[in-house]
């Protein structure tokens, strides 16, 4: 069944999440500059007027895009909860979570990208997508420095530089159109290395040598 098919039957309760999905679908194929009330109207199978009900400006439509994908990213953390994990385990759940959007999900980051991309000329888009961005480079900047404190990760860590790292390699990852899950399971092998303690990789020393008679 097409998505199409699928947002043509929701129900009137559903309406704007489908309103969301036309028009990320949209900016998955043409970009914001492609989105047209018209197109988005035809797709969820409702006419322009009701579409203004729901999405009365261009603004409206953008802040709904950027909830849809906000609601997205809440979802992996009810799917699966991690409050009571430790730093390393937390992380290794945001590698699972970015798996599923770059594998199963690719619109959710490349819509997302896109609407980066468009927030630096666009004050509107940038209200709206910008916190998004700078929540999750504190997730990730928080998890690197308990995970530094914990001494699960490398003591000389600049947590938040890497925390930036992590997402434009994630960005990218989605954008690439030869992305594949060998490819990922690769990423994530190095991006692991370069966080881990070494510490923990030296092998125990040998306490027989320096016993003393």
């Amino acid at each position: 069944m097409s998505e199409i098919a699928t947002i043509r039957r929701a129900p009137t309760d559903d309406r704007r999440s489908a309103i969301a999905a036309a028009a990320r679908a949209l900016i998955v194929e043409k970009g914001v500059e492609g989105l047209r009330t018209r197109d988005i109207a035809e797709r969820v199978g409702i006419n322009i007027a009701t579409l203004h009900y729901h999405v009365p400006t261009k603004e409206a439509l953008i802040e709904l895009v950027a909830e849809s994908l906000r609601d997205a990213f809440m979802q992996q953390t009810i799917d699966r909860p991690r409050a009571h994990l430790s730093a390393k385990e937390r992380m290794d759940l945001e590698f699972v979570d970015f798996r599923e959007i770059a594998l199963e999900k690719p619109e959710i980051m490349l819509v997302f990208s896109e609407l980066m991309e468009r927030a630096r000329r666009d004050e509107r888009i940038a209200e709206a997508i910008l916190p998004m961005k700078h929540r999750w480079r504190a997730i990730l900047t928080g998890l690197l420095t308990e995970g530094v404190s914990d001494g699960a990760y490398r003591p000389d860590m600049d947590a938040e530089a890497v925390a930036s790292i992590f997402m434009s390699c994630f960005i990218g990852f989605c954008r690439n159109p030869h992305k594949d899950a060998e490819r990922f399971e690769r990423l994530v092998a190095e991006l692991q290395r370069v966080i881990r303690n070494p510490a923990l990789d030296a092998p125990p020393a040998d306490l027989s040598k320096s016993a003393r008679p």
